[in-house]
């Protein structure tokens, strides 16, 4: 949940401007409950207004999604696994549940780490899990270069335009629904089959 409040976020954006959107989003991909993406659209929604230059949030952005990217991929390939196993046996989560999500990620890592960018929790997890699966660091490096130079033009883009016509709240609103929505797909893309393959099994092993 995000503890910084709309009005913060417009005062940190507009007293810190670039330097806002560059951090915040970094920060935000390192796994801290910073509004990256609401700071984004803030600073594109400025940028509208004439308060800040398009390119520049637009290069802040993706700047601080690729190099915060950079530093997850890192953090989940020396020891991200380690920290999965000990959350699991908190929630009682079975390793072999575990295996199976790690080789589904493995088999889809290029798609995941592109539009995980644009898919709520995702963009701050699949940069980790890349590194945790050990996808070659080169094909990492190109995939999150374009996932991230995406997502900055679509959030800042959507936010220069959009954001004349319709209040910074309402857009929020709807970039917030749509990142729900794409990570309730996700998730069901992903558990659904390992679900059914899972019962599957179970039925086989009561009929021998």
């Amino acid at each position: 949940m995000e503890f910084l409040s709309l009005e913060t976020i417009q005062e940190l954006a507009s007293q810190y401007g670039y330097l806002a959107v560059f951090v915040g989003i970094l920060l935000e991909n390192l796994g801290l409950p910073l509004p990256g993406e609401t700071i984004t659209i803030v600073g594109g929604f400025l940028a509208g207004s004439g308060e800040l230059n398009y390119w520049l949030v637009l290069a802040c952005a993706a700047m601080g999604a690729f190099i915060g990217g950079i530093c997850g991929y890192f953090i989940g390939k020396y020891g991200g696994w380690k920290l999965i196993l000990a959350f699991s046996k908190v929630f009682r989560i079975q390793e072999v549940q575990l295996e199976e999500i790690k080789t589904k990620f493995s088999e889809n890592a290029v798609k995941a780490v592109f539009f995980g960018r644009f898919i709520a929790l995702l963009r701050i997890f699949a940069s980790p899990m890349a590194g945790v699966v050990e996808m070659p660091i080169g094909q990492f490096l190109a995939v999150n270069l374009a996932g991230a130079t995406a997502w900055a033009t679509v959030m800042t883009t959507l936010a220069f335009f959009v954001g004349r016509v319709v209040s910074l709240e309402q857009l929020l609103t709807w970039v917030s629904k749509f990142a729900i929505g794409a990570l309730v797909i996700a998730i069901a893309w992903i558990v659904v089959p390992i679900w059914l393959e899972s019962r599957a099994a179970s039925k086989a092993g009561e009929g021998e």
